[in-house]
């Protein structure tokens, strides 16, 4: 009995550190050369308590090539009318 206890906490511990993953975006600079030390210190410089601060690191001159969760893509509306003449 006190095994399985052992077990079951072990697997939620498990399931919770996974669930707590790290920004895996990718930032680039698009007109400037850059040194992944530079990277380094604007993405340690840019994150508080764990966390990315996103506005940091535009302010620096950094993209992210791969938008997060909080950066939404945006879409054109599928009901607004077109601008311009269309072509069939």
């Amino acid at each position: 009995m006190r095994r399985a206890r052992l077990l079951i906490g072990a697997g939620l511990m498990v399931v919770v550190v996974s669930g707590c993953s790290t920004d895996d975006r990718e930032w680039m600079k698009l007109d400037q050369k850059y040194t992944t030390e530079e990277f380094r210190r604007d993405y340690r410089e840019c994150s508080r308590s764990g966390k990315l601060d996103d506005e940091c690191m535009r302010s620096r001159g950094w993209v992210a090539v791969q938008p997060g969760k909080a950066d939404p893509q945006q879409r054109p509306d599928p009901l607004s009318r077109p601008t311009g003449r269309q072509r069939y």
